[in-house]
Formats: structure tokens, C-alpha cells, sequence
């Protein structure tokens, strides 16, 4: 469960935004510079809102009333941005395991072997980041968020910088994803299509303002 009710002023731009979300996968769905985005980096942790309060899971890790602005590699929350952010000079070993050291938790095999054969990326780990297809660091994007076992999945627009193909290859591993972990999670998309594969509720954002919200059915009326 999270719990979302935030304001922001980023320059001319005002954003103020509440929704909850329950267990499932919750969709930010709207136009380019609705402010989904910001949305997502204000519950990471990596932007501090202005004013308001952020529940995870039944823990407040944001509150401005009372002074609480829980750290970004504290919240256990994984969270994979749309062009992976891998680290180049590391392998892909190195990368998948980086979550799980920043957050200080123990070597986990019996999850590393689950998590690899979950995405397919076992017979990556020696690689680098440059010798891998788009779709492929987004697989390790996703392993590296699941292997710190977050109790929070942030997903920002994971398949806006793939072409068609990479997108059809990477949208099945999303659906196990979802089924696999039981993960709530967050997908940001201006993608009905996607939002309609993955969601069980979505969340319509324009202006940096939420206009409605409820099941996958609103997508109908806001394309229309």
C-alpha cells in the first residue's frame, strides 16, 4: 500500500498530486510534462517535496509536518528508469548486485539464482553494459531493483527508449514480474497499451494535477 499526497514548485511548473495505491500495479498515466516523472522521484527519495506526506508500506518515509525525509537508499523501494542508468566499467554481475550492497543486505543465492532465471539474464553476468541490447540492460535494470528486495517497485517509463521489438520482448518479462513477486508496484506510461497489459489501477495526471483516477477503463475516455 502507498500513500501519496505532495506538493511541488519546480520553477514555473506547480505540482500537486494524491493518490493511493494498493498491492497491485498502479499506473501514472498521462502527456509528456505532466509531471510523472517528478511523481516518482519525490517517493524515491531523490527529490524532496515541499509539503505534504509519503507512506510505503505502512512506514512514513516523508512527512513535512513532522520533519521526516527518509533517505533514497533507505526506503527499500527498487526503482528502474527508462534508460537503465547500468554502470558502464562494471559487469553485469557487478551491476545486478550493486542495489543489494548500497542497501547493506546479505548475499542472497537462492534470490540471485531466482531473479536471473525470473529475467533471463543468467548468461549475461560476465558482459558489460555496451555489449548488451537495449532490452537486455533493461532486464538487469530490473534485477538489480529486485535483487536490494525492495517492498516498492518504481517503474518510469522502462520501455520509452526501445524500439517496437525490444518493447514486445520486454513487456512479457513484466507481466512475470508482476505475477511472480506480488510487488506493488508504480508504472509511469503515456502508453495505453502497456498501462492496459500490466495495471489493475490507474492514476491520470495532467498539469501536474491528478484529474482522475480509478480502473484500466478511464484510458478509454482520456484517448477519446
Amino acid at each position: 500500500m502507498i500513500s501519496v499526497d505532495i506538493d511541488k514548485q519546480l520553477g514555473d511548473f506547480a505540482l500537486s498530486v494524491t493518490f493511493q495505491g494498493d498491492g497491485g500495479v498502479t499506473a501514472l498515466f498521462g502527456p509528456s510534462g505532466s509531471g510523472k516523472t517528478s511523481v516518482v522521484g519525490m517517493i524515491a527519495g531523490l527529490i524532496k517535496p515541499d509539503r505534504g506526506r509519503i507512506v510505503v508500506d505502512g512506514e512514513t518515509v516523508f512527512d513535512s509536518a513532522r520533519g521526516i525525509h527518509v533517505p533514497a537508499h533507505r526506503r527499500r523501494i527498487g526503482t528502474v528508469f527508462q534508460d537503465g542508468r547500468l554502470f558502464p566499467h562494471l559487469s553485469v554481475a557487478r551491476n545486478l548486485d550493486y542495489g543489494r550492497w548500497m542497501t547493506g543486505l546479505p548475499r542472497d543465492e537462492a534470490q540471485y539464482r531466482h531473479v536471473t532465471e525470473l529475467l533471463d539474464i543468467a548468461p549475461l553476468v560476465d558482459r558489460r553494459p555496451g555489449a548488451l541490447s537495449g532490452g537486455e540492460r533493461q532486464r538487469v535494470a530490473l534485477g538489480r531493483a529486485l535483487l536490494m528486495k525492495p517492498r516498492l517497485m518504481l517503474l518510469d517509463e522502462p520501455l520509452a527508449s526501445l524500439d517496437a521489438g525490444r518493447k514486445n520482448e520486454i513487456l512479457p518479462y513484466l507481466v512475470r514480474l508482476r505475477d511472480d513477486t506480488k510487488l506493488p508496484m508504480i508504472y509511469v506510461s503515456h502508453d495505453a497499451g502497456e498501462v492496459k497489459l500490466l495495471a489493475s489501477r490507474v492514476v491520470l495526471l495532467d498539469g501536474g494535477r491528478v484529474v482522475n483516477s480509478g480502473g484500466v477503463e478511464l484510458l478509454r475516455s482520456a484517448s477519446s
